[in-house]
């Protein structure tokens, strides 16, 4: 593999590990902090790609979409928080599977009723529509650079607000013992309506600034939700740095399982087998550490 297109795999390797996480995060949150199985969480995804061609269509301009779709996905997720979610706190796994995968086809049938079935395209903005150049022939888009900015930077809010934060302390306080900070007089209902609005909102906020470099067509949080789950039992669940870097690796197996080629007896396994890859990667970390890289052991 020559120099220039290796670092261009690096590069595509680190872009999609952060977008993973982008998504990810809101899943470990909602999983880890408040025992939720979400299988929904790939729709959000999807609804956001959706806000940004719809909403893109209507303001011109996605830099304008973007601020219009997370204020409408975050009240997305305070509303079916309230109205669905509160309700699964003290019930048992199997009722949070079914309402959230009855929840995927309510979420697809209404896109479809209001956005349609066909596949649909965002455009790049035109201030980071350039490539920079890393060989004669080779160069990178900004915008792909763009968006791990954004990821890293929102991963740094992320490890801030929980953290060093009096909500942060909060919601680790909830996670450990929902009577005891309830005792206390906080309002914990309401911090965990919070939190499920911040995991929808950082799913959709995914999907918007994907939307340009990617088709947006139904069924596209379908594909990204099975991947997410991988990512929070390989980084550990409840554990946003852990899901930081178990995407980061996810990214990279992935990226250079598709270009690698190697080859036994004269039959390619990769890329052939590459979409195993992501899954033997979770086998190994699990042998090694069943409670993911940064989970908390199991006593």
């Amino acid at each position: 593999m020559e120099l220039g297109t290796f670092a261009i795999q690096v590069l595509n390797s680190v872009q999609y590990g952060l977008l993973l996480f982008l998504i990810a995060s809101g899943l470990t949150l909602i999983f880890g902090i408040m025992g939720i199985i979400n299988l929904a969480h790939g729709s959000f995804y999807m609804i956001g790609a959706y806000l940004a061609w719809s909403l893109v269509g209507r303001l011109g301009s996605l830099w304008l979409a973007i601020p219009a779709g997370i204020v409408l996905s975050v009240a997305i997720g305070a509303l079916l928080e309230w109205m669905l979610i509160a309700r699964l706190y003290r019930r048992d796994h199997l009722y949070q599977v079914l309402l959230t995968y009855g929840l995927i086809l309510i979420l697809e049938e209404l896109r479809s009723v209001a956005f349609g079935d066909d596949v649909h395209g965002v455009a790049v903005p035109a201030a980071l529509a350039a490539s920079l150049p890393l060989t004669d022939t080779l160069s990178y888009p900004v915008y792909r650079l763009w968006i791990s900015g954004v990821c890293v930077v929102l991963a740094l809010g992320m490890y801030w607000l929980i953290a060093r934060t009096r909500l942060g302390m909060t919601i680790r306080a909830g996670a450990s013992n929902r009577e005891m900070v309830s005792s206390l007089g906080i309002n914990i209902g309401l911090v965990y309506r919070l939190v499920f609005a911040l995991g929808v909102a950082l799913a959709a906020f995914a999907g918007m600034i994907a939307a340009p470099v990617s088709s947006v067509f139904p069924g596209m949080g379908n594909q990204v939700l099975i991947v997410c789950f991988v990512v929070v039992v390989i980084g550990g669940i409840g554990s946003v740095k852990g899901a930081l870097v178990g995407a980061l690796l996810i990214g990279f197996v992935d990226t250079f399982g598709k270009v690698a080629e190697v080859s036994v007896a004269g039959v390619r396994l990769l890329p052939d087998l590459a979409g195993m890859s992501i899954y033997v990667l979770m086998a190994v970390v699990l042998l090694w550490r069943p409670e993911g890289i940064f989970g908390r052991r199991l006593k």
